[in-house]
């Protein structure tokens, strides 16, 4: 296990879904955290996993290039985990500068930034191409930053296998859209691994794509979930021409199966390039979907864990 005794690390975005995994592994390995949110109480849960004044909390916006410079003050290292789906420029652009730009003036040796598959400044979507910004921005203000791109992130707290399994559990018919779109889902303890493991030297001014063991279509992704919580349904693929007509026309509403943005974001397929460095020059081992999502997914079950065959 790599040892941060004693060493300061400022986490920015520490108390969301891969925050709360990666705190975890930094306080085990010895590393004072300190975490920067926009609203700190939210990251308060974290606390109990460090010792006696393992962990501090500091208000920060990476938004703001002044909070950012405070917040990572005296640091040892710095990891960005800030995104958003929202205000995405202002978060994974501009934000992204902010922090490199402030972890170069300060003099901090090292700076790990989570970036994405699909990032790119000439993508179609705002999303990528916020997140290529970003990256451009790292590169300009910290050559030496190590960035990290993963894939769809998977484990206990996300918002992606969780959504679909609740529609299975709501409705017998499961409408997909962009039935033939690949993703590599990786597991959000392995991402979390890597980025300890970007802290080291090593990984000093490289990119590292990070996906699972599995590349699998949106229809086979589904009807994964539907076998793991023992669900029979039907699945019946939305015509893009439909899909494309709802993601521009409602996609704006409210509760819309699906935004513009992430109607373009699916015309690319979400997976590792071939010759990109990922989790194995990281010294990490990929986890399937099957090795830990039973531990979360029987509650989609009809009968819990006695459920083999529900329907």
């Amino acid at each position: 296990m790599q040892k941060l005794d004693g060493q300061l690390i400022t986490v920015l975005g520490g108390s969301g879904f891969l925050g709360r995994y990666v705190v975890q592994r930094l306080l085990a390995r010895g590393a004072r955290v300190r975490i920067a949110e926009r609203e700190p109480r939210k990251a308060v849960f974290l606390k109990p996993l460090g010792g006696l004044g393992q962990t501090q909390f500091v208000a920060a916006d990476v938004r703001d290039a002044a909070s950012v410079a405070r917040a990572i003050a005296g640091s040892d290292a710095v990891i960005n985990l800030a995104g958003s789906f929202d205000d995405m420029v202002a978060v994974q652009a501009d934000g992204a500068r902010h922090v490199a730009a402030a972890a170069k003036a300060a003099d901090i040796g090292t700076l790990v930034h989570i970036s994405a598959i699909g990032a790119d400044s000439e993508a179609a979507s705002a999303y990528g191409r916020s997140k290529g910004d970003g990256e451009a921005a790292v590169r300009a203000a910290f050559p030496d930053a190590a960035i990290l791109r993963p894939s769809i992130l998977f484990g206990r707290e996300d918002h992606f296998i969780n959504r679909f399994a609740a529609m299975m559990r709501l409705s017998p018919v499961i409408p997909v859209i962009a039935p033939k779109a690949k993703f590599q889902p990786v597991y959000v303890g392995d991402v979390a691994d890597a980025v300890i493991a970007a802290l080291a030297p090593a990984a000093a001014g490289k990119t590292f794509e990070l996906g699972g063991p599995q590349v699998l279509t949106m229809t086979e992704l589904q009807q994964w979930i539907a076998n793991a919580t023992a669900r029979k349904r039907l699945f019946v693929d939305v015509p893009d021409v439909v899909a494309a007509g709802l993601a521009s026309g409602f996609g704006w509403a409210p509760g819309a199966p699906i935004t513009k943005d992430q109607w373009l974001m699916l015309q690319v397929d979400n997976v590792v390039a071939a010759d990109a460095d990922g989790l194995a020059q990281l010294g990490v081992t990929p986890t399937s979907l099957a090795d830990v999502a039973d531990g979360w997914l029987v509650q989609y079950r009809r009968n819990g864990r006695f459920a083999e065959f529900a329907s």
